[in-house]
């Protein structure tokens, strides 16, 4: 492109070769709203099959192929991508930066998610259909599916390099370009967790793609990485896909911490209390999530003293995620407080994520956790943290800049509607599980006792009201974007946060050409 015309592609030209940070984040935001409902969807096939006991719908390997899909497109397809498209809008605007520091390394970095995405969603459709080993594709399972068990691998490597370079973008847009003045302990914590998640994903990301690479030798090379009739190890691999694995997690609840972070102080009207100690706990948990892996491993056959670090180690974290809880209550104290939607989801995080936490720390206990593994107990625990810990949040950010990215206020009346719904449905669907595994229901089987039937039946239907009510949610995006109250300098009364300074929405532009600023 000549320098000095004002030339843009325009329709789907304009998308496909966007170098512009807010056109990307609005990329990321609605591809992984597309895998969000595509992923759900799969979940209610799992819950439908388990409204009662007994096999209704479909056979058990049909039924482990939805838990393996369920989880890699939730976890890779509809989280990750989400915080990565938040990070693409805000960053820029909170540290006073242009756009982001290599913006068509960021065109590409978006682009290569579909390519996974149709990967991973057409495994469906090829003949043996996806591996039956859930999300973490624990060996031997992988060695049975043909095709389609490559087709995984393939997306696993596309996805993990899609995280890489968004990572490396992140880094360096935060190191080179922030305004003059914005010293790294003045940048908004959302902008200080998501430096530190990338971070993570730089270090992680490529030993999962090193354990995928192992299992497509194992099925193609006649290596013996994991198959124990070869001199290889099966629980080699659980010990190299959990330490990609338990970072993994951090990854999807740090940017999450940033967010509230940046959402109750604005509705609490008061600055977030103890800013310092946030950035020194968020830099602990990511650390001490690269040294706490093989807890996940507990019934393996590692050797007690094994045992007894991991615990330890383990029960560590519960510390600084401690202080940030304390943190966001204390912001929230004597504050003047109000509850629109963002602020609702908000505290619903703090609440719901905090009784993920102590399972956690239940879990974390080795005579424990050899009873609880693999049992409803653990579903019902991560639930509580991905779910109103990421996805909370994801909701609580989107209400909260929608009016900045659109300049219309949404519907606050379906956005309340939308949180309640939502809060009644994930409890019902997840707390009853807590029960079924203590009570000792394995995860990950499409039949079961006539003991757990009740339990189950509440279970399936809190899905049903959960995955509908997400349609609200939707449909209040689509309305703030068409149209609505306009949003002016200040959505939120009093708030004087950093964010609003910018004004909005910032001129188009792309690297080729400076941006004209009126």
């Amino acid at each position: 492109m000549e320098h000095g015309h004002d030339h843009h592609p325009s329709g789907i030209m304009r998308w496909v070769t966007t170098t512009n940070h807010k056109d990307i984040g609005s990329l990321y935001l609605w591809f992984s709203l597309c895998m969000f409902f595509f992923a759900g969807t799969l979940a209610l096939g799992i819950r439908l099959e388990l409204f009662q006991p007994g096999m209704q719908f479909m056979q058990p390997q049909t039924f482990n192929q939805l838990t393996t899909l369920h989880g890699l497109i939730m976890v890779f397809g509809a989280i990750m991508p989400a915080f990565v498209g938040f990070a693409n809008w805000q960053i820029p605007l909170m540290i006073g930066a242009p756009d982001m520091a290599l913006p068509r390394l960021n065109n590409w970095s978006f682009w290569l998610l579909p390519v996974a995405a149709t990967l991973l969603v057409t495994s469906f459709f090829v003949p043996g259909g996806p591996i039956a080993g859930g999300w973490t594709l624990y060996p031997p399972l992988y060695m049975q599916n043909g095709i389609s068990g490559d087709m995984t691998i393939f997306a696993v490597h596309i996805l993990g390099m899609s995280s890489i370079l968004g990572s490396i973008n992140i880094i360096v847009t935060i190191m080179n370009m922030r305004a003059p003045g914005m010293t790294y302990m003045k940048m908004p914590l959302f902008v200080w967790t998501w430096f530190i998640t990338a971070y993570l994903l730089i270090a992680v990301m490529p030993v999962l793609a090193g354990a995928v690479t192992m299992m497509l030798t194992d099925r193609h090379f006649d290596t013996h990485f994991f198959d124990a009739s070869g001199g290889g190890d099966p629980v080699m691999f659980q010990h190299i896909f959990w330490f990609f694995g338990h970072p993994e997690v951090y990854i999807m609840i740090l940017p999450a911490f940033g967010i509230v972070s940046s959402i109750i102080p604005t509705f609490a009207r008061k600055p977030l209390f103890g800013y310092t100690s946030m950035v020194y706990a968020t830099a602990s948990i990511a650390i001490l999530s690269m040294v706490v892996w093989a807890h996940h491993m507990y019934t393996v056959g590692m050797p007690v003293t094994a045992q007894l670090y991991f615990m330890y180690a383990t029960m560590l974290i519960a510390v600084p995620t401690g202080v940030k809880v304390f943190n966001w209550l204390a912001t929230m104290w004597q504050g003047a407080m109000t509850f629109e939607t963002p602020m609702l989801f908000s505290i619903g995080f703090v609440a719901l994520f905090t009784l993920g936490g102590f399972t956690g720390i239940v879990l974390a206990m080795v005579p424990v956790d050899v009873q609880l593994q693999d049992s409803y107990y653990v579903v019902a625990h991560f639930h509580y943290v991905l779910v109103s810990g990421s996805l909370f949040t994801l909701f609580a950010g989107a209400y909260y800049w929608l009016p900045k990215w659109t300049g219309h206020m949404y519907d606050e009346k379906l956005g309340k509607l939308h949180f309640w719904l939502s809060m009644i449905g994930f409890n019902l669907t997840f707390f009853p599980q807590h029960f079924l595994g203590l009570a000792g229901m394995p995860r990950r089987i499409p039949d079961y006792a006539l003991q757990f039937a009740d339990f189950n039946r509440m279970s399936s239907i809190g899905a049903f009201i959960f995955g509908t009510t997400q349609l609200i949610f939707v449909y209040v995006v689509i309305k703030c974007i068409r149209g609505g109250a306009p949003a002016g300098d200040k959505p939120w009364e009093g708030a004087d946060t950093l964010e609003w300074t910018v004004p909005s929405p910032a001129p188009y532009h792309t690297f080729e050409t400076p941006p004209v600023v009126k």
